[in-house]
């Protein structure tokens, strides 16, 4: 069976409901007692829920019974409209005008309008290789920008992996400014290995300090030793310097290869990879994070620009520009090997 299928509000409740289903895949839709409306589906390797008409946010991923999904401390969605109040999920869509970490001079919150934005619509679309779940927003401030985005994500038959994309148009009769990160919170993997088909070196420590960053005595001389080479970090094998996080930045990465590849190796086996093109994303973050509350094995975050502020993006001549009736496409896919 092959066709599109329209999501209606009012179809979803507290209890799951049954929706589509062949010998590949079950879609059901159902609603968390926050209020926030989900899909679950579920093919023969394991399952995908995504926030249809918030962001289209992915907030569960499983695939062979491992979860993907960052430790965290949101038992359910939350039907707010910051990416913070509700950062529980395993992945998000940042920016579009706006991204990242607002730096000093910015005045918006962090990741930006796109993470928590409310679709005006919502539709499955089933081929032959699976479900797509797909949205659209229409972005509109008086005296501001105007655009259309359409996320989507798509689950395959008997596969372990997705496909993440969105589009973005610009309506207005001006130039826009246009800030992306495909923000995949991925599960903390003891031991786990960092791979990728680039030069561990294009790799760079964060060295400034974002304002949601508390820093300790401890964690600013691990800093220091990994800024000066007497520290590397491949392998997450010192949770305890973890605290809080470590992030790095790949810049310009067309520069190596035309699609990139990054891979977090555990030694029972299990790996986890991500690959998108250079030519769509020139930009990556590895974000790694270790406490009670919060575990995170970002091995890469494919992004435009680095995130650390609009301004910041203006001034180091990253700002992406969509001209009058322009639009980009970025695609992502990303799993489980």
């Amino acid at each position: 069976m092959k066709g599109i299928l329209e999501l209606q509000r009012h179809y979803f409740k507290e209890t799951s409901k049954v929706i589509f289903h062949n010998e590949k895949i079950t879609a059901s839709i159902f609603r968390y007692s926050s209020g926030v409306e989900a899909i679950e589906l579920m093919n023969s390797r394991g399952r995908m829920v995504v926030l249809p008409y918030m962001g289209q946010i992915i907030w569960d991923l499983e695939f062979d019974d491992v979860d993907l999904k960052m430790k965290n401390m949101f038992s359910q969605p939350k039907k707010v409209k910051n990416i913070t109040d509700t950062y529980g999920c395993f992945a998000f869509h940042s920016g579009l005008i706006r991204n990242g970490c607002p730096g000093p001079g910015d005045d918006y919150e962090m990741h930006g309008e796109m993470p928590c934005a409310e679709m005006d619509r919502a539709w499955l679309e089933i081929t032959d290789e699976g479900i797509k779940i797909c949205g659209e927003t229409e972005y509109v401030k008086g005296f501001g920008h105007h655009y259309l985005a359409r996320p989507s994500v798509k689950i395959f038959n008997d596969e372990t992996y997705i496909e993440i994309n969105i589009t973005v148009k610009n309506l207005s009769g001006a130039e826009m400014p246009l800030q992306y990160m495909c923000h995949t919170n991925y599960a903390y993997l003891e031991e786990g290995e960092m791979k990728q088909n680039i030069p561990s070196d294009a790799f760079k420590l964060r060295e400034s300090v974002p304002a949601h960053v508390m820093p300790t005595e401890k964690w600013l001389n691990y800093n220091r030793k990994l800024l000066s080479g007497e520290e590397t970090l491949t392998v997450l094998n010192q949770l305890e310097m973890y605290d809080p996080e470590i992030v790095f930045f790949g810049d310009e990465l067309d520069h190596y290869q035309k699609e990139v590849e990054f891979e977090m190796v555990s030694p029972n086996g299990c790996t986890f990879f991500t690959k998108f093109s250079t030519e769509e994303l020139k930009y990556a973050t590895r974000w790694i994070l270790h406490n009670s509350d919060q575990q995170v094995g970002a091995f890469v975050l494919p992004a435009t620009c680095r995130p650390e502020g609009f301004l910041a993006a203006e001034k180091s001549g990253t700002l992406i520009k969509l001209g009058t009736g322009e639009e980009k496409s970025f695609t992502v896919v990303t799993g489980k090997k």
